[in-house]
């Protein structure tokens, strides 16, 4: 069993002066679902290397369990400072993908080809594809294989448009993600905000928020048995 975690390159917050990028917690969690399960991880990003970690999501109150054992371990902290380029990836070598969130994805994995590709790929040839809280924004652009938008008639959540405001970013981001997924036609639902929330839909699993990032690695996995 092995998994594709993709994670974003980008680290400005929109024209605000600030820094984003990849939610600790939502890689974390479902990394130590992974591998705890026994697979074996690839982490990879448009540029390779060192991905921009949130500021906010290293903060000490962010921190959980999963953040304290990732951070501690040599193994995963060394796959993170060396994460392969999307150019150097490809989905027939492995046997699921997962997109963790943070504000970054919707800068550079939104419209990135190669990540495009790499889902496209995993959607023609069966495997299951997962993403939380920000990530799903990484189906944007993504196309089944008649043409039709990826999330077309399925189920699917990811953050609200009431979490963005209760963050204060609305006006920020480039796009709802919220918005886009019921645009391409994607039955979208949620629960309360920053409550656990996971929905499958076939072989495409989503999560709303980082609160939902293991129990959405749990369904991927579910998926693989």
């Amino acid at each position: 069993m092995k998994i594709l975690m993709v994670l974003t390159s980008h680290d400005r917050l929109g024209e605000t002066g600030e820094k984003t990028g990849f939610w600790l917690e939502e890689l974390a969690a479902p990394y130590w679902r992974f591998r705890d399960a026994g697979a074996e991880i690839v982490l990879a990003s448009p540029r390779g290397g060192q991905p921009p970690l949130d500021p906010r999501s290293g903060a000490p109150e962010a921190q959980t369990e999963d953040t304290r054992r990732f951070q501690a371990d040599a193994r995963a902290m060394a796959a993170l400072a060396a994460t392969r380029p999307l150019a150097e990836v490809s989905m027939d070598d492995f046997d699921a993908l997962f997109y963790p969130g943070g504000h970054g994805p919707l800068w550079d994995l939104a419209e990135d080809a190669r990540s495009v590709a790499l889902i496209e790929r995993a959607e023609a040839t069966g495997k299951p594809i997962g993403a939380v809280c920000h990530g799903p924004a990484v189906l944007r652009r993504a196309r089944r294989p008649d043409g039709a938008p990826l999330v077309q008639g399925r189920q699917v959540t990811a953050f609200s448009d009431s979490e963005e405001a209760a963050v204060g970013l609305t006006a920020v981001v480039p796009f709802s993600v919220e918005a886009m997924l019921r645009g391409n036609g994607g039955r979208y639902s949620k629960a309360a905000d920053f409550q656990p929330y996971v929905v499958t839909d076939g072989r495409l699993v989503t999560g709303q928020n980082l609160a939902s990032s293991a129990p959405a690695a749990e369904a991927l996995l579910a998926l693989l048995r």
